[in-house]
């Protein structure tokens, strides 16, 4: 079976997955308010659980993509993830997948809204290339997180809970300077010992922080945002966003390298 054949689209009502043809998709999601979800995806895990997601190192993601602006509200991107906070069933994914800490290598662009790392040394938001791995990846490891959570309730605790969590959870990322509206060649090589990111073939990242366990590939737009501050403050919801979103992904190939 190829890969790009166990892609699969998910999308929340009124959002479109339209395969342009074989190998070039669009990702859109409608204008909208804050408060609604607003979601357009592909996959390769929907219904598995983590043991059996597709991809262990080495493999090669490569894409061409472009978006429709470049201050989409919320995020969008492509990788290689674990689903760690297990939103494939809510999303009609099938199957109940418990929560796990991340492990990651992606593309991510995330608005000004997102603070997604919890190194302070480490960019938050924009347009981003970045791995997660996180040194105890299992659910049992989380489920212990979770009774930390009534800390977040106060910002000290929380602050001092974050600094914690990053000690369990390693990232490396590099901040990209490009404009989204233009087509651009991503590829992300994840192997045994590095993950080396490509931007029209000038490598951007080289990174030994690696995922731990085996990853599911995934492409998305969505209205979502997540921020833990570097005080303590943590953010999340959903963003209006005025018009249509929509990202176009062209020459898709993923495979063993």
């Amino acid at each position: 079976m190829s890969p790009l054949s166990m892609l699969h689209p998910r999308q929340t009502p009124s959002a479109q997955v339209s395969e342009l043809q074989p190998g070039a998709w669009r990702l859109e999601i409608p204008a909208g308010p804050a408060g609604s979800y607003r979601l357009a995806q592909l996959d390769d895990y929907a219904g598995l659980p983590r043991r059996r997601f597709p991809w262990q190192p080495p493999v090669t993601l490569a894409l061409q993509a472009r978006a429709s602006s470049a201050q989409m509200p919320g995020t969008w991107g492509f990788g290689l993830w674990n689903d760690p906070f297990g939103l494939g069933m809510l999303q009609g994914g099938g199957g109940l997948r418990l929560p796990a800490l991340p492990n990651c290598a992606w593309f991510f662009f995330a608005s000004q809204e997102n603070h997604l790392s919890l190194h302070d040394d480490l960019p938050g938001s924009g347009v981003l290339a970045a791995t997660f791995r996180s040194r105890a990846g299992n659910s049992s490891a989380y489920a212990l997180g979770l009774l930390s959570l009534p800390l977040l309730a106060w910002q000290a605790s929380a602050r001092w809970l974050r600094r914690k969590a990053a000690g369990w959870v390693e990232q490396s990322a590099a901040q990209l300077v490009i404009d989204p509206l233009a087509w651009h060649r991503y590829s992300i090589a994840w192997g045994p010992g590095q993950v080396r990111f490509h931007v029209d073939e000038n490598q951007v990242l080289e990174t030994p922080i690696t995922p731990c366990g085996r990853l599911a590939c995934v492409l998305w737009i969505d209205n979502q945002y997540a921020a833990w501050l570097p005080d303590g403050r943590l953010r999340y919801g959903t963003l209006a966003n005025p018009a249509p979103a929509w990202v176009e992904l062209a020459g898709i190939t993923l495979q063993p390298c």
